[in-house]
């Protein structure tokens, strides 16, 4: 167990386990429980590499790896590209609602369908422990055409930006491209609060589950020498 320099808690390393990224590679996790933590001392977890899970803050810690990079997108100057445009207009349809994070009957249908459909297994535990049992200040962000709930979205606040922390939605509408609509609302919404950054958790760029978020540019990485650094291709 170690304190992280300007931190508030202790950390503890994880353990060896198979890489949820990238195939036949070995990850380690280090990571820690906490039950509350205030909105700017959450933002020093995500500036040291940091993300949360329900309660648990984890970032990895794979030795000479360092595939999974921290990334946050620069709201006050990102431009959309052309299919970001049509993927705004094609759902403007939609109706937003921000709440406080409450799982309710309706999303834990829509979660179980996301997770069979886009990751081809199911999550009997449901989503209760990794998105609704947060120790931060939190928001969730309901998506939905008339009565139907088409997509749910959770963000945590802290007093510089966002953090995305997960997006599920219904796979039976590919035009829509919900998951890409999400973003794009998070970072209109950052805009209209004064918030400058959307932080998008890890990018990977070998992973195709996590390489989509270099799109929503100019974006920053988070360098191992622990400062944030333009990125580019």
């Amino acid at each position: 167990m170690r304190l992280e320099q300007n931190l508030p808690v202790l950390t503890m390393p994880g353990w060896p386990h198979a890489c949820s990224y990238l195939p036949g590679r070995e990850a380690n996790t280090e990571f820690a429980f906490v039950r509350r933590l205030t909105p700017a001392a959450y933002e020093q977890f995500l500036n040291a590499g940091f993300r949360r899970s329900g309660q648990m803050i984890y970032r990895p810690a794979c030795g000479t790896c360092r595939e999974c990079q921290p990334i946050r997108s620069l709201v006050n100057e990102f431009q959309p590209d052309r299919s970001m445009h049509r993927c705004w207009r094609a759902n403007q349809d939609l109706t937003t609602r921000v709440t406080r994070p409450r799982l309710t009957p309706e999303k834990t249908d829509l979660y179980r369908r996301y997770v069979t459909a886009r990751h081809d297994k199911d999550d009997p535990s449901g989503p209760d422990d990794f998105l609704y049992a947060s120790p931060v200040e939190s928001r969730e962000i309901e998506f939905r055409r008339g009565d139907e709930l088409l997509a749910v979205a959770i963000v945590d606040v802290v007093p510089a930006g966002l953090s995305a922390v997960y997006t599920y939605f219904s796979t039976d509408y590919p035009a829509r491209g919900l998951g890409t609509f999400a973003v794009l609302w998070e970072i209109d919404y950052c805009r209209r609060l004064g918030k400058r950054l959307l932080y998008l958790g890890y990018y990977v760029r070998d992973c195709g589950k996590m390489n989509y978020k270099n799109r929503f540019r100019p974006y920053e990485i988070l360098g191992p020498d622990g400062a944030w650094h333009c990125g580019a291709e």
